[in-house]
């Protein structure tokens, strides 16, 4: 009879535990949604546009200067070289600039990369405009290949006048296990 008792206890036990583990996991899926949300609702976004941005004539604000940084990293993992080739940059706001980043892939392998945006502070992003971008796309590069790639932007003449400074990062992630980049080359 006690066995019984102790064996009903166990299956609850593993019951609630089997919950748990299910909520935690619907959970960690919806951590991303929750925090674009969140980071909408508060002003800290920090993304920039996942597409091209077209660059039409617009008036360019001479009486002011902002300046861009740039700044690489790369995820664990990943094995390539990855730098800004030029760190920092003063544009008038409509101006068009392009800045190169150079990348080398020093593995023995091709890998497939993807670089992701931010910018900080959060809100300058909404006028970080790319009309062109290699974080648009994932970058196949052969073994000891090393590119040179070419990002345009221009920063909306409506930036808010007291944000004269934003800093533009590129986090460069090992996507070649789910990428069909590889496999259609």
């Amino acid at each position: 009879m006690e066995n019984s008792k102790v064996e009903n206890k166990n299956n609850k036990m593993v019951a609630k535990l089997l919950v748990i583990v299910v909520a935690m996991f619907g959970f960690g899926f919806a951590l991303v949604p929750l925090y674009d949300v969140l980071c909408d609702a508060l002003g800290i976004n920090g993304k920039t546009a996942d597409t091209a941005a077209v660059y039409q004539t617009v008036e360019v604000d001479e009486s002011r200067l902002v300046t861009v940084d740039f700044i690489t990293r790369i995820n664990t993992g990943m094995p390539w070289e990855f730098r800004a080739e030029t760190r920092r940059v003063k544009v008038h706001p409509g101006q068009l600039e392009q800045v190169n980043f150079y990348v080398k892939n020093p593995a023995k392998t091709a890998i497939v990369g993807q670089a992701v945006p931010s910018v900080s502070p959060g809100p300058a992003a909404l006028y970080m405009n790319k009309t062109e971008c290699f974080c648009f796309e994932q970058q196949k590069l052969l073994a000891g290949e090393e590119v040179l790639m070419p990002m345009k932007f221009y920063v909306d003449p409506q930036l808010p006048k007291d944000i004269t400074y934003f800093t533009v990062q590129y986090t460069l992630y090992n996507v070649t296990a789910s990428s069909d980049v590889v496999a259609m080359n």
